[in-house]
């Protein structure tokens, strides 16, 4: 399986659990709910990150260097860190609401910035072998982490 694959099926599990954060957020009653969805997404998105910086973008690295894109990825994966690391810090229902729907609004936006830029751009510049061979080193380090 290419890596490409392996995050677009990642991405897919990270917008169902976005929708039911968008659903159940209303609803929450207590500033302790939403911390938990916030960590709940946090250590989710995790191993996810690790595996787009160190799998993934490493090899494209140069290629968004000439698109001037260079920074704007691994910034986006700050933003959202930080975005959810504030929910933790929140004193308000309001406030805790607010910031982790930020999170998640800006979780959606950057996903939807690499499906239609990095992963075509992926494709195209590395060879078909490459994204297999990464995508199989995704695969070994979720069987350690799972064992």
């Amino acid at each position: 399986m290419k890596i490409t694959d392996v995050l677009r099926a990642e991405h897919a599990v990270f917008h169902h659990l976005f929708d039911h954060i968008e659903a159940v957020l209303p609803r929450t009653r207590t500033v302790a709910e939403v911390k938990s969805l916030a960590t709940l997404v946090t250590t989710l998105l995790a191993p996810h990150t690790k595996t787009e910086d160190d799998l993934f973008m490493d090899p494209l690295e140069h290629c968004f260097d000439q698109i001037g894109q260079q920074e704007t990825f691994h910034d986006e994966h700050e933003l959202i860190d930080a975005e959810l690391a504030k929910v933790q810090k929140a004193r308000t229902l309001k406030a805790a609401r607010a910031l982790l729907l930020g999170a998640v609004t800006a979780g959606r936006q950057h996903f939807d910035k690499e499906e239609r830029i990095v992963f075509p751009l992926a494709e195209r510049i590395l060879k078909a072998k490459t994204l297999s061979e990464l995508g199989e080193t995704w695969l070994r380090r979720r069987e350690v982490a799972v064992k």
